[in-house]
């Protein structure tokens, strides 16, 4: 069975840094485009950044734009979201996704808290 795992979330105080990570575990022949959501409580989910196959074309929310650094190694099926300059608004659930073959997958969300 394909799923992907994240890992990296926490509570961290305004201005600091996390490293979110995502691996796809599985068979999968192909993970095209890669990357992340969040959802913030009352709020609609948000796509904050993704990468294409080859990891030269990476998009970005405004909101994160200068803070946030989208990576990922093919050879592990894994996509990273560097967060730094954290703000008490970044404060959500944050979901990996990947385009496969047959549609999306998604990972079942970590928390990243920011407050002091």
């Amino acid at each position: 069975q394909v799923q992907l795992v994240e890992s990296g979330g926490g509570l961290v105080q305004p201005g600091g840094s996390l490293r979110l990570s995502c691996a796809c575990s599985g068979s999968i022949d192909r993970l095209n485009v890669m990357g992340w959501y969040r959802q913030a409580p009352g709020k609609q989910r948000e796509l904050v950044a993704n990468i294409n196959t080859g990891g030269g074309t990476a998009y970005y929310a405004d909101s994160v734009k200068g803070r946030f650094t989208i990576s990922r190694v093919n050879a592990k099926n894994t996509v990273y979201l560097q967060m730094t300059s954290l703000k008490p608004e970044d404060t959500a659930v944050y979901y990996c996704f990947a385009v496969v073959q047959i549609g999306a997958i998604w990972g079942q969300g970590t928390q990243v808290t920011v407050s002091s």
